[in-house]
């Protein structure tokens, strides 16, 4: 009888995610969301921006990046939960500043996900020799639709492909370093002269090339959003972030230096712009076939890495806002063995699915340097109020925090941010109205 009631009883119901990750782990998650659109693709936007000044720009987005990475850490070490600073906003500041922080991740990281996808298929094409829009967008659909199973199976087989991808990303980075920096030391002249573009605007492009080069720092963010899931979060995600930070650092000054010394700045510009693949486009033009197939194969499995730790980062989001009312309440069911929010991994799915089927999406990247920008500035206003029993770092770091990226933030096109501003405008009478809603039904 009792053998026939213990298999009756139900399968026990998770609120809260098992801890699977440890410090490897942590920090494969982060290099496969930084390591990937903003290596292959935002060094050219930024150096057709600012020229050969790009390169101090990537230094200066990484010390803003290291003050939001620090205040980032000891959240997360004080705070572990699914939500980033959606979570701190509202344990540390707000309601209306947690929520904007979770309203801006979501926008901006769908569209960067879809644009992850959209990457995949041209890169692929681009590799086959073929182009076609309509084939883009077919295969930028086909493997956000794969990639959210992925997600979907649990966050273990997740992690796996994660560091597999991650170590075939940066196997075809130190290829195209390795290529692209002995042609930049046989190349005669001074590549990097005139090192700030001409023109009255020299100053406004070198701060928008630091705005747009942070994003690609970003992803450093994905630990802290993913603290419920990590094990001995207060030692771990600190180390684990400063390290992916300090890595990602050097290997974009590494490509930066080796693809302008070889090719030029203005000339990555333009190959940017023309086809978003400039780091292939390098090698072929020095005359390295092979090595430029293995880079673009790199970009792919970057792109894929991308894609894989943004629907992670998101789902994770959309289960905080729904565990406190901000979006539905399905989105906070967790699946029985408590390895996945279902319904917020389906949703955001769909969400980045469905903005893949529109094709292009124009301005992203300069898009997500505002809403990233203005959601670390939340961040570190977070960390400011942290107990000193719970502070990690010094109170200086987060605000300097705080003023580097109010002030990076409106340096990108007046109307991104303007843009941007009318977003977050939307999302706080959503928030008034999803608190509205719950007071009535509470009545």
């Amino acid at each position: 009888m009792a053998s026939l009631m213990k298999q009756a009883d139900p399968k026990p119901t998770h609120t809260q995610l098992n801890r699977h990750l440890g410090l490897w782990g942590a920090m494969m998650m982060g290099l496969g969301a930084m390591v990937g659109t903003g290596v292959f693709v935002s060094i050219g936007v930024a150096a057709g921006i600012a020229g050969p000044s790009v390169l101090p720009a990537i230094l200066v987005a990484a010390g803003v990046a290291v003050c939001n990475a620090l205040s980032s850490a000891q959240l997360a070490a004080a705070h572990p939960v699914s939500g980033g600073t959606y979570e701190y906003g509202y344990r540390y500041l707000h309601p209306t500043l947690g929520f904007t922080a979770g309203w801006m991740f979501l926008c901006a990281k769908s569209a960067s996900a879809a644009t992850a996808a959209l990457g995949f298929g041209g890169y692929l094409l681009h590799v086959l020799g073929r182009s076609s829009p309509g084939a883009v967008t077919l295969l930028g659909t086909t493997v956000s639709i794969l990639v959210t199973l992925l997600v979907l199976s649990g966050l273990k087989r997740s992690n796996l492909a994660n560091i597999l991808i991650v170590a075939s990303t940066l196997t075809a980075l130190f290829i195209f370093i390795g290529f692209a920096g002995a042609a930049a030391i046989r190349q005669p002249g001074n590549p990097l002269v005139p090192f700030f573009p001409e023109g009255e605007n020299s100053v406004g492009a070198f701060l928008q090339a630091c705005a747009l080069m942070f994003v690609a720092y970003t992803g450093y963010g994905r630990i802290a959003t993913m603290g419920e899931e990590v094990k001995n979060p207060r030692k771990t995600i600190p180390a684990a972030i400063i390290a992916v930070t300090a890595v990602s650092a050097v290997l974009y000054m590494a490509v930066g230096l080796a693809a302008i010394g070889a090719f030029g700045a203005v000339q990555l510009g333009e190959a940017t712009r023309a086809q978003a693949a400039p780091l292939e486009i390098v090698l072929r033009s020095l005359g390295h076939p092979t090595a430029a197939t293995i880079v673009a194969l790199g970009a792919m499995t970057a792109m894929l890495g991308v894609l894989l730790n943004l629907i992670l980062g998101l789902s994770r989001v959309a289960l905080a806002m729904g565990r406190r009312g901000d979006l539905p309440s399905a989105f906070s069911k967790i699946n029985r063995n408590g390895s996945t929010p279902t319904v917020a991994v389906i949703a955001v799915g769909g969400l980045v699915t469905a903005l893949t089927v529109l094709g292009d999406v124009k301005l992203t990247w300069s898009f997500s340097a505002f809403t990233v920008l203005v959601y670390y500035a939340i961040t570190n206003t977070a960390a400011l109020r942290l107990a000193d029993t719970e502070r990690l770092y010094p109170r200086w770091i987060s605000v300097l925090g705080i003023a580097a990226c109010l002030f990076l933030a409106f340096w990108v096109e007046p109307a991104i941010w303007m843009a941007g501003l009318g977003l977050i405008a939307a999302g706080l009478l959503w928030h008034r109205i999803m608190a509205a809603t719950s007071r009535s039904q509470r009545s």
